[in-house]
């Protein structure tokens, strides 16, 4: 594994995190005419240049988190001290925030009222269809420096309990685990061709001996059975459903040659552009670390050295 690579992670989901912010909701055809070209602001959300959005912020929940440790509850507790007192927001504002994650954040709060940290284990079991959004794709990252190196199974069960914090479903916990797995590959330093194919290698036998039926194996026949990268780009689809964030992520990073064109054709596909970027940022950043990142994304990121401190005690509670 190369050393310090959680700067580029996190610092590669808020940089495409922060392009995308302006061109949320956009289609690609308007896209096509006015593209994005780089870190820009207002737009959609008003927001100036470099500030980041809900995914970022919910990442960094997580990642500040796992510094202490896995506890689902304290996890649990910092998401919902985002939502309601806009705490890890990029200008202490809460401005973008999807529905389903926005009920499931209720959902914890009366879960850490009332109940024990037992119940929030018993949430991925609890799943319904409708729970398969990108809320919890787009902030998982993290959770890499907690399982890398562990059994794929034992990482699977480990990623259903953090993805069902928000979506239970377990379709949008294997969009996780396909994701954390590339994202550990690429940990090494290799191809990413060659990553990829070991992901899909994996995946594979994970679902030989697990519980993750045939019905749900067809969601993913795409990027697991096949090669995403194939496909041309009218055979993506980058609005807000898990399986099509995962796809136009990897379709994004593994087509781009380094990390601006990653982010930028991430953006490009329009819609739900700030996720779509956010994703493909950070396996681009892991990919082609934090000097890969242009110089001018990085000086107008908000909270530059706060994200920067909170990598480096990432990197340093997780030790290869």
């Amino acid at each position: 594994m190369k050393k310090n690579q959680a700067p580029g992670a996190l610092l590669g989901v808020a940089a495409g995190d922060a392009v995308g912010v302006p061109f949320e909701f956009r289609t690609r055809l308007e896209l096509s005419r006015y593209p994005a070209a780089g870190m820009s602001g207002f737009g959609s959300h008003m927001q100036h240049p470099g500030t980041w959005s809900d995914d970022s912020s919910l990442t960094f929940c997580l990642a500040e988190s796992l510094v202490n440790g896995y506890d689902l509850r304290d996890m649990a507790e910092r998401f919902v001290r985002w939502k309601n007192s806009a705490y890890w927001t990029a200008r202490n504002e809460v401005f973008d925030i999807g529905i389903t994650t926005s009920h499931a954040l209720n959902r914890l709060k009366n879960l850490l009222d009332t109940e024990g940290s037992d119940e929030l284990r018993k949430l991925k079991n609890q799943g319904t269809d409708a729970e398969n959004g990108n809320g919890s794709l787009m902030r998982i990252l993290p959770l890499l420096w907690h399982i890398k190196g562990k059994d794929a199974a034992e990482q699977f069960e480990l990623v259903r309990e953090v993805s069902a914090l928000t979506h239970r479903h377990i379709r949008a916990a294997m969009a996780c685990m396909i994701y954390l797995k590339m994202a550990e590959f690429l940990l090494t330093g290799r191809e990413k061709a060659a990553c990829y194919a070991d992901t899909r290698e994996v995946v594979l036998k994970l679902w030989d001996q697990s519980a993750f039926g045939l019905a749900e194996q067809t969601h993913f026949t795409r990027i697991i059975q096949n090669d995403i990268s194939r496909l041309d780009e009218d055979q993506i689809k980058s609005g807000g459903y898990v399986v099509d964030s995962l796809e136009a992520a990897f379709w994004c990073f593994l087509r781009q040659d380094n990390y601006e064109r990653t982010v930028l054709a991430a953006v490009n596909l329009g819609l739900d552009t700030d996720t779509t970027a956010a994703i493909a940022g950070g396996m681009a950043g892991i990919y082609y670390g934090k000097e890969g990142i242009p110089a001018d994304w990085l000086s107008a990121l908000a909270r530059l050295e706060d994200i920067t401190a909170l990598a480096e005690k990432l990197d340093a509670a997780y030790p290869d």
